[in-house]
């Protein structure tokens, strides 16, 4: 029965991750695809193939984004931009969508550097990511502040903290490690170093 056992936990360490893992890679593919998988459909019919849809996703993208750079058409884009960010509740929503792409993607990427912050009246620190270090346009007061996002454990979400700069510690750790650390509950590391040994 114990061999029955430990084979069972076994199969659930090394086979559920790896379901999981394909079932999100199949979900996210699905979602991607049907972007514009449904708007083809329809043309296509038999001769629809999956992946069709996630292709042309990809290269509408890319042209955009080729054609952002082209006088004319980058004017186009700018007004379009301008107007979203005028339009009552649309420019909050989209404001918090571009701001969020562009920490993980643009030039200047939030969550770069990784801090250890005290938790208030204790010895104990928390693991965070810088995520904006001018404060001052947002207020004033804050200009020796920075914004320390401090993910929760086996979930995405997450607190923002506004610290004083000279209670933010760097850490020359890679922002990926300190995210799993994180959301694991601190146990990626200790599986490495049972590795190791």
């Amino acid at each position: 029965m114990k061999t029955i056992l430990k084979n069972f936990i076994n199969g659930i360490l090394t086979i559920v991750p790896i379901i999981l893992v394909i079932y999100v890679i199949y979900k996210t593919f699905i979602f991607l695809d049907s972007l514009l998988g449904n708007f083809l459909r329809p043309y296509l019919h038999e001769d629809y193939i999956p992946g069709i849809g996630l292709i042309s996703t990809i290269v509408l993208i890319t042209i955009l984004g080729w054609l952002s750079t082209k006088y004319i058409t980058g004017k186009i884009i700018k007004i379009i931009d301008w107007l979203l960010e005028k339009i009552p509740v649309v420019k909050t929503i989209y404001s918090v969508i571009k701001d969020t792409i562009q920490s993980f993607l643009g030039d200047k990427k939030s969550f770069s550097k990784v801090t250890l912050v005290v938790v208030p009246g204790t010895e104990m620190r928390s693991i965070g990511f810088i995520t904006s270090e001018q404060l001052e346009d947002f207020y004033s007061p804050l200009k020796d502040h920075v914004a320390v996002y401090v993910p929760q454990t086996f979930q995405v979400a997450g607190f923002t903290f506004l610290v004083p700069k000279e209670q933010v510690e760097i850490i020359d750790v890679k922002p990926e490690d300190a995210m799993k650390f994180v959301l694991s509950g601190g146990m990626t590391s200790t599986s490495k170093q049972k590795k190791i040994g």
